[in-house]
C-alpha cells in the first residue's frame, strides 16, 4: 500500500514551490502586520499629545482615530486567526493547502496594508496642527518661568512690608491667589488645561504675583501719603465748618432782599453743611483708628468718605454764595444775563440760514419759539421782589436749547 506521505512528495517541485509562496506570504503579512501595529502605537501616542495641547479640539480627532483603531484591531484579530489556521513551516502539506496558506495571507497583508495607509493618511492630516501646537509649546517654559519668578518676587515684597510693620493683608492675599492658580497648573498639567490653557495660567500667576508685589512695594508710599492726606482733609473740613457763617449770612440777605421763589431751594443749606462736617469728621477719625492699626486701605478708604462728605458740604455753600451773587448782579442789569441768551439765539439762526436752502422748518420752528420765549423773560420781572432766579433759570434754558439745535444741525451735516 502507499501513504499519504508517499502521494505528497509525488507533487515534487510543484509543491514546494507552493510551500516557498506560502511561507513567503506568511512573512509578507507579518511585515504588513508589524507596520500597522507601530503606526497605530505611534498614532495613539500623538493623539494623546494633542489632547494635551489641545483639549477642546481633542474630542473629534479621538473619534476618527477611534474608528481606524477599530479597524487595526478587527484586522489584528483575523490576521492571528490565519495564522492559527495555516502552519506552513508543516513541509508535510498538499500544495492546495499551501496555496489557501497563501492566498489568506496575502488577503491578510493587503487588509494591513490598507489600514495601515489610513492610519498614515490620518497622521499626515493631523501633522500640520501638531506642527503649530508644538511650536507654540516652546512658549510655555518661558511663560511658567516668569510666573513663578513674579511669586518669588512678590514673597520678598510682602514679606519686606510685614518686617516694615505694615499691613500686608491685601498683597498677601494676592500671593495666595497666585500661589493656588499656579498650584493647580502644576497639578492638572496640559492634560487638564489644554496648552491655551495653560499659557493664560501662567499669565494669569505673572499678572497676579507682580500686582501683588508692586502693592507690597508701594505700602510705605501709601502708608505716608495716608499720613499726608489725613492732614489735609482735616484742615479742610476745619475750612468747610468756618463757611456756615457766611453761609447763614447769605441765606439771611436772601430770605430779607429776594422772594422766596429765589431761594427755597436752598433752604436748610447751613444744616446740611454742619451735617456733612460732622460725618466727615466721624470718617477722619476712623481714619486715625486704621492708621494706628497700620491698616493704610482702610484708613484711606475713610479719608475718600470725608473728602466725598466735604465736597458736598462746599458745593452746598457755593450753592448759596453763588445765588447770592447772580441775584444781585440780574437786579442790578437785568439785560446782561438777556444778552448771552440773544447772541446763542442768532447764533443758532446764522448756522440755520447758512444751510443750503435755508432754515429747515423742524428748526425755524425751534428758534422763533426761543425768540419768543426771549422776549417774554422780562414779563417773570414784576412785583416788589421780582423772581429774578426763575428769570435767570428761563435764559439758560433758552441757551440750553439754542445749543442744542446748533448740535442738531451740525450732525445733519455731518451725515450729508
Amino acid at each position: 500500500m502507499r501513504g499519504p506521505g508517499d502521494q505528497r512528495r509525488r507533487g515534487g517541485g510543484r509543491g514546494a514551490q507552493a510551500a516557498d509562496a506560502a511561507v513567503e506570504a506568511k512573512a509578507a503579512a507579518a511585515a504588513a502586520f508589524y507596520d500597522m501595529d507601530q503606526a497605530q502605537k505611534y498614532i495613539d501616542g500623538r493623539v494623546t499629545v494633542f489632547e494635551d495641547l489641545d483639549a477642546s479640539a481633542a474630542a473629534p480627532v479621538r473619534r476618527e482615530f477611534a474608528g481606524l483603531s477599530e479597524s487595526a484591531d478587527a484586522a489584528s484579530v483575523a490576521y492571528i486567526s490565519v495564522l492559527d489556521a495555516h502552519d506552513v513551516d508543516d513541509r508535510d502539506r498538499s500544495p492546495a493547502e499551501y496555496d489557501a496558506a497563501r492566498r489568506a495571507f496575502v488577503a491578510s497583508t493587503e487588509r494591513l496594508q490598507q489600514i495601515t495607509r489610513n492610519l498614515n493618511g490620518f497622521a499626515e492630516r493631523l501633522a500640520p496642527r501638531m506642527a503649530r501646537l508644538e511650536a507654540a509649546l516652546d512658549q510655555l517654559p518661558p511663560r511658567l518661568s516668569a510666573a513663578r519668578e513674579a511669586v518669588a518676587a512678590a514673597d520678598a515684597a510682602v514679606t519686606a512690608a510685614r518686617d516694615a510693620g505694615m499691613d500686608a493683608s491685601d498683597p498677601e492675599a494676592e500671593l495666595a491667589r497666585a500661589r493656588q492658580v499656579l498650584a493647580q497648573l502644576g497639578s492638572r498639567g496640559l492634560g487638564g488645561l489644554g496648552l491655551d490653557g495653560a499659557i493664560r495660567a501662567a499669565d494669569e500667576v505673572r499678572e497676579i504675583a507682580e500686582g501683588a508685589r508692586e502693592a507690597a512695594a508701594e505700602l510705605p508710599q501709601l502708608a505716608q501719603k495716608v499720613r499726608n492726606s489725613l492732614a489735609s482733609v482735616r484742615t479742610r473740613a476745619d475750612a468747610a465748618a468756618n463757611r456756615v457763617g457766611p453761609v447763614q449770612e447769605a441765606m439771611r440777605v436772601l430770605v430779607r432782599g429776594y422772594s422766596q421763589a429765589c431761594w427755597q431751594d436752598l433752604k436748610g443749606a447751613p444744616e446740611s453743611i454742619e451735617a456733612a462736617v460732622t460725618r466727615a469728621r466721624e470718617r477722619l477719625n476712623e481714619a486715625s483708628a486704621h492708621i494706628a492699626r497700620t491698616e493704610w486701605k482702610q484708613a484711606q478708604q475713610a479719608l475718600t468718605a470725608a473728602r466725598t462728605e466735604l465736597n458736598a458740604a462746599d458745593r452746598r455753600a457755593g450753592q448759596v454764595t453763588g445765588r447770592v451773587a447772580d441775584l444781585k448782579a440780574v437786579a442790578a442789569d437785568p439785560a446782561r444775563p438777556a444778552e448771552s441768551a440773544q447772541f446763542a439765539v442768532r447764533d443758532a439762526q446764522r448756522l440755520a440760514m447758512a444751510q443750503p436752502g435755508g432754515a429747515a422748518p423742524r428748526h425755524a420752528r425751534v428758534l422763533d419759539a426761543l425768540v419768543g420765549r426771549l422776549e417774554n423773560a422780562p414779563k417773570r420781572l414784576t412785583g416788589a421782589h421780582p423772581d429774578y432766579w426763575a428769570y435767570l433759570q428761563e435764559l439758560e434754558a433758552v441757551k440750553t436749547a439754542a445749543g442744542d439745535v446748533v448740535a442738531r444741525i451740525r450732525a445733519e451735516r455731518a451725515q450729508g
